[in-house]
């Protein structure tokens, strides 16, 4: 028997300690440093950062507006603006504190060679875990083409899974048919893991000038808004991961503790906080203690016990 006891918040995710289920979010905190530097930070608020999506060679994004306010939510478009992978592998992952928690790649692309190239370069960096964007609603090629068609996705996969043994996390879009389907090629292709769901495509209009505020004219709907079509997605790739004992990352408008719970339960293993943070950077200690007060209220010992507990009605 172990005689180290498991914190109630820690988790196994794909082989990684986590030791909080909450998730930063990709594109919300910048590389990772622009928020572990903030006061009152403590490295068991997030189990895990996401980095911003990083593409083969730089890129400067789309032109404003970027992002737009609507009711209960935030639209988007930035574009995948990054310095490209080579500089995120040299200058900015060895000024991030590995020690502090864990740091997962977001790799995109607008091709899958560019997808192979990226995952290449990651694979031979201290980077924990690779995420696949393969679901981006902000730029006008690659991302959500590949994401809205499950063959495409597993070719995706495949071709990542070749070249790296890092843990993938596939990034699911919500903009598609059948979402279980295509969870479920993706794992026949090598996925470790799911992030469910990127953000839902949404459009905002100046009525005065008659044009879309977005400078993009669409982007990515994220915050509060999306939460109810985030939690059936989970739900209906947990169907699909359990067999398999697949992990989720269940994302989409989490700001409170009952929100994170209502994930756990649907079938996530772990939490994606994004929008949240622009408004109340330090809200992981409150979701992290609401989490640990529930299950002291319902007896339970360890956060995982959680996953997939929804009881259907008849």
């Amino acid at each position: 028997m172990n005689s180290k006891k498991i914190k109630p918040l820690e988790l196994n995710f794909c082989g990684i300690k986590f030791d909080s289920p909450l998730v930063l979010l990709s594109g919300c905190v910048g590389f990772g440093e622009e928020y572990t530097r903030i006061k009152g930070f403590s490295n068991t608020d997030a189990g895990a950062i996401c980095l911003k999506g990083t593409t083969l060679e730089p890129r400067l994004g789309n032109p404003a507006h970027r992002l737009c306010e609507t009711p209960m939510g935030l639209i988007n478009a930035i574009g995948l603006q990054n310095p490209g992978a080579a500089y995120v592998i040299e200058q900015i992952l060895p000024a991030l504190d590995f020690s502090e928690t864990r740091f997962i790649a977001n790799v995109s692309g607008s091709t899958l060679e560019e997808y192979v190239q990226v995952t290449r370069l990651f694979d031979d960096s201290p980077i924990d875990a690779i995420e696949i964007n393969i679901s981006c609603p902000n730029v006008k090629e690659g991302g959500v083409v590949f994401g809205n068609d499950p063959e495409m996705s597993a070719r995706v996969v495949a071709a990542c899974r070749a070249v790296t043994n890092k843990p993938l996390i596939t990034k699911l879009s919500p903009n598609q048919t059948n979402i279980a389907d295509n969870a479920q090629r993706c794992i026949e292709a090598g996925s470790d893991a799911f992030a469910v769901i990127n953000t839902l495509m949404g459009m905002a209009i100046d009525v005065e000038k008659r044009q879309p505020i977005i400078g993009n004219n669409q982007g990515g709907l994220s915050g509060p808004a999306i939460k109810p079509v985030a939690l059936l997605k989970v739900h209906q790739v947990y169907q699909v991961c359990k067999a398999h004992n697949i992990p989720i990352i269940g994302q989409g408008g989490i700001s409170t503790a009952e929100d994170a719970l209502e994930f756990l339960i649907a079938g996530a293993s772990a939490v994606g906080v994004g929008t949240a943070l622009f408004y109340e950077p330090l809200i992981l200690p409150e979701i992290n203690n609401g989490i640990k007060n529930y299950m002291q209220r319902h007896g339970i010992d360890h956060v995982a016990q959680l996953t997939g507990t929804l009881s259907l009605n008849d």
